[in-house]
């Protein structure tokens, strides 16, 4: 992946900013940083960073309200980087608009894959981008979206209609935890029951089809009381 992009860096606590900003200089990232909600804030709008990592618990505001005003008027990536470790606080971040959630503490490879991920889906939602309709690729499983066609080994896996909106759902954000109601949206549309058995039906029947020990998954992970996570795309950005 070219690393000629941007990552802005909304962190109070001076030692995990330089920790992060040190890490992403020497990946050939471009830096910017921000120790508060407004300060922040100021960056983005001035600077239009391609990836935003973003602290919940900033000294003047809260980080949730810094999510929901950016995504007023744009998709920019934004990682959400926390100490706050709670289900709830994962899910009310992912729902409001973040595209990740890391956890502190965590290491540098954690972290250089998570924004890999969300620049590999953001690039993806351009429709002008070959990643658009580039079949997804990790290890040996293979989704070809235009074909709708899943290969395992090399074998076709039997999807149903549902099984293969959910895996195509995850797919095209792999790398990101989507959380059950947004997968439960985006397949049964937005007034479907937030009960998520029946996401929970299909998620097993579609484990026992991909993974060799569907108890210790390869490609569809669960994040425990938040969501799934799919395993990221191999391939770089052109």
């Amino acid at each position: 992946m070219p690393q000629n992009y941007s990552v802005l860096i909304i962190e109070d606590e001076k030692n995990i900013l330089d920790f992060m900003a040190k890490a992403l200089k020497a990946n050939d990232y471009k830096v910017y940083t921000a120790s508060s909600g407004q300060a922040g804030l100021a960056v983005i709008t001035s600077h239009c960073p391609d990836v935003i990592l973003l602290d919940l618990g900033l000294p003047d505001l809260d980080g949730n309200k810094i999510i929901s005003s950016v995504r007023e008027w744009t998709s920019c990536p934004i990682i959400v980087v926390s100490a706050r470790t709670g289900e709830q606080d994962k899910v009310h971040a992912l729902d409001l608009g973040a595209d990740d959630y890391i956890t502190k503490p965590f290491g540098t490879p954690e972290l250089l894959a998570r924004i890999r991920a969300s620049l590999r889906h953001s690039n993806r939602m351009d429709s002008g981008s070959p990643l658009y309709i580039r079949p997804y690729q990790s290890g040996n499983l293979t989704l070809d979206f235009e074909r709708r066609r899943l290969t395992l080994n090399g074998k076709e896996i039997h999807l149903t209609p549902v099984e293969y909106k959910i895996v195509a759902f995850l797919a095209r954000n792999s790398g990101k935890v989507m959380t059950y109601s947004a997968i439960m949206s985006n397949i049964w549309g937005p007034y479907t029951d937030n009960n998520n058995r029946i996401l929970r039906v299909n998620m097993a029947n579609i484990r026992r089809k991909l993974e060799a020990n569907p108890s210790q998954p390869e490609y569809i992970f669960t994040e425990v009381g938040v969501g799934y996570r799919m395993k990221e795309d191999e391939r770089e950005l052109c």
